[in-house]
């Protein structure tokens, strides 16, 4: 006979805000060239330009409209969108960092207890925040100045609770304002398809419809031992989001052992190329937490998993601390090559991480000894 299953008791005295700007670094792009507006603009080297190569970083509305979206192939936005409406922009990540760190300052005057997930959105626990307005207020001050001052638009979700402050700043983009209390949390994830909770990705999702559930009511109703069973921990946390309980708290300045990027292929990963464009873009996301949390790398982790799901990891040690893309990318690429089999095999999974992290500080005084 198995355990009983326990549910831990919900908390709802918090106050948090997850903001995410909109399509942040297309409408980055937008402020400098408003001629930009008028076309689908897309975040990534020309395919046309770098041999059929590159993936989606993001892309603005007008490009969403046509179907593209953020890690798909750049060639793919080419047989989306009527060439004479497209328009491909090359990542400026320098730009982005700065427009980020001014949003960050803004948001440090609601409070310390903010939690940068990404260069374009963050966790903000209000409850013992430096405002005396309402948690209302505040989330709608810091959207309407963050327009004011930077002409950058963003979305928030208001809850008791990260999962469900980040499920309500999707809900309604772009410039959105969804408020989840704790009366209405189960009923408004009940209505919505699986493929839209936060940590549910594709490959799960096509797990969970093989178990008949496809919605979050469907979810809601499935006994949490039968997902501990079929998902381990990660059944457990379906069970937990779906009654609209997370009691992780918001942690500032949280400092990361390692940051990693890692996804299920199905169809599987056929080709180098294929392989290749994937770390290009997990290196992307690696490159902009780090610098956004003022980190650097010591070391690179490759994961990669065949059809038949046979699973290795590779590490190598960098000859130097790094935030940069392409060191991670050709690091990556370096421990591929070490398992070439793999690709013929076709690949299921794969994941790319930053090891062994220090402050970048720690890096300029290191340096600065010699």
């Amino acid at each position: 006979m198995s355990a009983p299953f326990f549910l831990p008791a919900k908390r709802t005295d918090r106050k948090i805000i997850h903001l995410d700007m909109d399509a942040f670094y297309a409408s980055v792009e937008m402020i400098d060239h408003p001629e930009y507006h008028q076309l689908a603009l897309v975040i990534s080297p020309d395919p046309r330009q770098h041999h059929g190569r590159g993936v989606v970083t993001t892309a603005n509305y007008f490009a969403r409209s046509y179907g593209v979206h953020s890690a798909m192939p750049a060639n793919q936005a080419l047989k989306l969108v009527p060439h004479d409406k497209l328009l491909f922009v090359s990542p400026h990540f320098e730009k982005y960092r700065y427009y980020s760190g001014q949003v960050h300052e803004l948001m440090h005057a609601l409070t310390d207890q903010m939690e940068p997930v990404a260069l374009d959105e963050a966790y903000l626990d209000v409850t013992h925040g430096k405002s005396q307005q309402s948690v209302i207020h505040q989330a709608i001050w810091l959207q309407e100045t963050i327009y004011r001052q930077l002409k950058l638009t963003a979305s928030f979700g208001i809850s008791y609770n990260k999962f469900l402050a980040k499920m309500g700043s999707d809900y309604a983009k772009p410039f959105g304002r969804t408020i989840i209390r704790p009366g209405q949390a189960e009923k408004f994830l009940s209505q919505l398809p699986i493929s839209k909770f936060h940590g549910i990705g594709p490959a799960t999702q096509q797990a969970l419809a093989k178990l008949q559930i496809q919605t979050g009511a469907d979810l809601q109703a499935a006994a949490p031992r039968l997902l501990m069973d079929k998902f381990g921990r990660a059944g457990y946390i379906m069970a937990l989001h779906a009654r609209g309980i997370d009691n992780e708290p918001v942690t500032a300045k949280r400092q990361s052992k390692s940051i990693s990027v890692e996804r299920t292929f199905v169809p599987p990963l056929l080709t180098k190329e294929q392989v290749n464009q994937q770390l290009q873009h997990f290196s992307a996301q690696i490159s902009q937490e780090l610098q956004t949390k003022n980190l650097c790398a010591q070391a690179v982790t490759l994961k990669i998993r065949d059809r038949d799901f046979k699973t290795v990891t590779r590490s190598q040690a960098l000859a130097h601390p790094t935030q940069a893309q392409q060191e991670l990318v050709r690091t990556g690429q370096a421990l591929i090559a070490k398992v070439p089999d793999f690709i013929e095999r076709g690949v299921h999974l794969l994941g790319l991480g930053a090891a062994n992290l220090i402050e970048r500080q720690d890096v300029n005084q290191n340096l600065s000894l010699f």
